[in-house]
């Protein structure tokens, strides 16, 4: 039987480093922070951070460094190599930040952790939180972004709107009304852990967005697509049962991505699997495999 627990005194965060690679690079040299910035792939074959600046230039994340060269001259885009071993010292600092305010933290990827709060007390979550992104920056030097809900698909889908406002970084998804609005203009896409094929099929039945899958029946949702998605409608709805994963290294490391449509360009097919590969390394390299 599935398990689900309300407790309202639970609190999920999610804490995603903002550009992690670039924000690395700009703690050991603050003269590139405000300037365009990209780091590039182990061979420097493709583009795998990119500062804001670099972002409003329109330059795609994955892109193979040759095609832009041109572009990156004129604009005067620093160029930096990646370098795992200062990143992953980087992010043991601000995992160990982190575990200052709560010990239930799950290193969900080199620039990303869950932090539960099992009996938060707090009236004012948005400045309790505002507080720990402040130490964060202060002791590491690495600015980042932290969506808030009672699930961790919740906190996911703040994080994504907290990641929006540069200037505050914090999005709270704690209280009900808030989660029907952001629902209800979140595609069922943008659902952690939901592809482009699962979306498709929801399409198919009438599901376009969070709140449509939210309202759904959890045992119709489990007869037609299964449990992984019923999981999701309960968390969608607040009903935690996605625990946190406090575990020793894994034997097998995967990255796996759905294309949304038939890819028949040989070139994007090459880029995808680039920047997937790139994100498994950066994994086996966080368990030090």
């Amino acid at each position: 039987m599935l398990s689900t627990k309300s407790n309202h005194t639970q609190l999920f965060a999610l804490v995603d480093c903002n550009n992690f690679f670039v924000s690395c690079e700009r703690v050991f040299n603050p003269t590139l922070t405000g300037r365009p910035v990209i780091v590039l792939s182990n061979n420097d074959g493709c583009i795998i951070a990119r500062s804001n600046e670099v972002k409003k230039m329109g330059i795609p994340m994955a892109a193979p460094f040759h095609d832009y060269r041109h572009v990156i001259s004129s604009k005067n885009i620093e160029v930096y190599s990646s370098n795992y071993q200062l990143y992953g010292n980087m992010s043991d600092r601000v995992m160990d930040s982190l575990r200052v305010f709560s010990p239930d933290v799950e290193v969900y990827s080199i620039d990303e952790a869950f932090i539960r709060f099992n009996s938060l007390v707090k009236k004012d979550y948005y400045a309790y939180f505002q507080k720990i992104r402040e130490n964060v920056l202060q002791w590491t030097g690495i600015p980042v972004s932290i969506g808030l809900g009672p699930t961790k698909t919740l906190a996911k889908i703040a994080n994504s709107l907290a990641k929006k406002d540069k200037k505050n970084s914090v999005f709270d998804l704690s209280s009900f009304s808030k989660q029907i609005e952001v629902l209800e203009d979140t595609q069922v896409e943008d659902i952690w852990g939901i592809s482009g094929r699962w979306g498709a099929k929801l399409r198919m039945i009438g599901i376009g967005n969070a709140l449509q899958l939210r309202n759904t029946s959890p045992k119709k949702v489990r007869k037609y697509l299964g449990v992984v998605m019923e999981r999701i409608v309960y968390e969608l709805r607040g009903l935690s049962c996605l625990n946190l994963q406090q575990v020793g290294p894994r034997k097998n490391i995967m990255i796996s991505r759905t294309f949304g449509n038939p890819v028949d360009n040989f070139t994007d097919l090459k880029q995808a699997v680039a920047l997937y590969t790139i994100r498994a390394c950066e994994k086996m390299r966080l368990q030090r495999s």
